[in-house]
């Protein structure tokens, strides 16, 4: 059984005793491609992955900000740990949004057990390049799923996988299914190469007819007006921002023991004193502080919609929509400057490989490209210019 965190302050205090562990062997796991299997199973047992579960169902229930905060002291450690859960808390939040009360009442108890949600969402392409869709098939109880599933970020590590898949008599209707591990015809294969977020096993899920009890299957309204779009990309963010900030203070402390010069008949100057490297280091530092803040102001305006009474929804809903897109296009410009930047401050010896600075980098490259930035900048644009929120879900 997993710790059950009961406020705010507790969580971000059990994320930065957790970041700090998991700091000291970042490098290496990078390096080396170390799954960091023993880490997730603290994250597990800490209670951290219960930590968005409703307080009428024992969770904390903690703010969307806290949230944020979580992802992003975990992330600033290690990127990819930072990662791993997001799809978790996606699903999490999915239930209480499209779950029934049964539903939610089972898998509430799962997660405040310890119970980690993987991810088996993106459909595969053939070689025509369009997408093979799993698609969910009446049996017996229930259904039989077969497809081929890529990008499934945390599944090599959850104890139950969410498969989305179309629903044969519904036409294109979603349905999520939630997938034990284990279950007879599921395959993860671990087969992720890119050369960022190395150690997120963002591999392959392999399905053939697969059997799902119809209880444990969810359906998903695409086109209703909510702020689940906006929780979803408020982890990401968190993600990049926390990428920035372990960037910022990594080159911080390489910085400060850094000199130069020290030629005969010359005194060796620290960096650090040299005032256009503190003026250049101060804008990547000013980048930082507002995806931070920005990060912090978003998390609260999904909270505030999701308060609102319903003639206040629709109005409130696309501005945390909005602020969620300025986030995540500050968060993505701190995290690739940042990590890329401060090198243009320090000498040859900082891009040793021992070192492994360049992977904050490979990091913030390789998430942010998710989804792009110049998307979220039109979509703050459109809404300041236009007054066109927005939508809840992309068609």
């Amino acid at each position: 059984m997993a710790h059950v965190i009961k406020t705010d302050e507790e969580a971000v205090e059990v994320a930065r005793e957790l970041a700090r562990g998991f700091a000291e062997g970042a490098a290496r796991r990078d390096a080396e491609r170390i799954l960091p299997v023993a880490e997730i199973a603290a994250l597990s047992g800490s209670g951290l992955l219960g930590i968005t579960v409703p307080a009428a169902h024992g969770g904390a229930g903690v703010r969307t900000a806290t949230l944020g905060a979580v992802i992003r002291e975990l992330s600033a450690a290690d990127g990819s740990i930072g990662q791993i859960p997001q799809n978790h808390f996606w699903y999490v939040d999915s239930l209480r949004e499209h779950g029934t009360p049964a539903q939610q009442e089972f898998f509430y108890a799962e997660v405040l057990a310890g119970r980690q949600l993987g991810n088996a969402a993106v459909d595969a392409r053939g070689q025509d390049g369009a997408r093979e869709r799993a698609r969910l098939r009446p049996h017996e109880d229930g259904y039989l799923i077969s497809g081929r599933k890529v990008y499934s970020t945390g599944a090599l590590f959850a104890h139950w996988i969410p498969v989305t898949a179309l629903a044969d008599e519904d036409g294109d209707a979603y349905r999520v299914a939630f997938v034990p591990r284990q279950t007879p015809g599921l395959t993860v294969v671990d087969d992720w190469d890119g050369f960022g977020q190395r150690t997120t096993a963002s591999g392959t899920v392999l399905l053939d007819d697969v059997f799902v009890p119809a209880g444990h299957v969810m359906p998903v309204r695409r086109d209703d007006l909510s702020t689940f779009r906006s929780f979803g990309l408020l982890i990401h963010a968190a993600i990049d921002t926390g990428i920035a900030e372990g960037a910022l203070a990594e080159a911080a402390a390489f910085l400060r023991g850094y000199t130069k010069g020290g030629w005969p008949g010359n005194q060796p100057e620290k960096v650090v004193e040299d005032p256009v490297v503190v003026q250049r280091f101060g804008e990547l530092a000013v980048l930082t502080r507002a995806a931070r803040a920005l990060l912090e102001s978003a998390g609260d305006a999904v909270d505030r919609a999701r308060a609102a009474a319903p003639e206040e929804f629709e109005r409130l809903a696309g501005e945390a929509a909005v602020a969620m897109a300025a986030a995540r296009a500050q968060a993505d410009r701190a995290a690739n400057r940042v990590s890329g930047e401060w090198f243009e401050l320090a000498g040859a010896s900082a891009v040793r490989d021992p070192l492994a600075l360049d992977r904050h980098w490979r990091n913030a490259r390789t998430h942010t490209v998710h989804d792009p930035r110049r998307a979220k900048v039109h979509d703050v644009g459109n809404y300041h210019l236009n007054g066109i929120a927005p939508r809840s879900f992309p068609r």
